[in-house]
């Protein structure tokens, strides 16, 4: 098996994550705040990781095109506090828009992300998917980059804002449950 590819900004390092890292997943799930626009606040079990969000990982995980998720650790500079230097904050998804749909958008690639409180109002979010999004967009077929979030969650709009993203539309998400509306923001390569 071939080494993760790692990423590096000044403040953080990113590396592909692998198939067999789902306590990265619980432990970040365990946190009602975190949840919050996802599911409601609701904690995710590991019996959810393992048997819903693993599988559908595996699916769309690609660490040639960098498709998967990216988990980000702080490194020890100046501009990241002592106490967060090394730690595991959070992670970037990055897979087709509407991958698992019969009609996935192969060159238009859905950014998302999730961070630990401890990460937040730090521009660790952007910092990390400003990372990966260039990554992505290097890609010759690649022709936009998209994301969507819960219409009040704008810590995460304005990170899509940050990496040039506009908004195009409110609209459900076939990933969303109960066909609830979400923000979708794109941004042409």
């Amino acid at each position: 098996m071939a080494e993760p590819r790692i990423l590096e900004t000044t403040r953080l390092q990113l590396i592909q994550m692998t198939l067999e890292e789902q306590g990265l997943l619980f432990e970040l799930d365990q946190d009602e705040a975190v949840m919050r626009f996802i599911n409601g606040g609701h904690k995710t079990t590991m019996e959810q990781i393992e048997q819903y969000f693993m599988p559908r990982l595996r699916r769309y995980h690609d660490p040639v095109k960098g498709y998967g998720l990216w988990k980000v650790y702080p490194k020890a500079v100046k501009g990241i506090p002592e106490t967060l230097a090394g730690q595991y904050l959070g992670w970037i998804l990055v897979r087709p828009m509407f991958f698992f749909t019969d009609s996935p958008h192969v060159n238009d690639i859905e950014l998302g992300w999730r961070f630990k409180k401890i990460a937040w109002g730090q521009g660790i979010g952007t910092e990390a998917a400003r990372a990966v999004a260039d990554f992505v967009a290097s890609h010759s077929e690649v022709n936009a980059l998209s994301a969507i979030a819960d219409e009040d969650n704008h810590a995460s709009i304005n990170i899509m804002t940050k990496l040039g993203m506009s908004f195009v539309k409110k609209a459900p998400h076939p990933d969303v449950p109960d066909n609830q509306q979400v923000v979708f923001y794109q941004r042409k390569i």
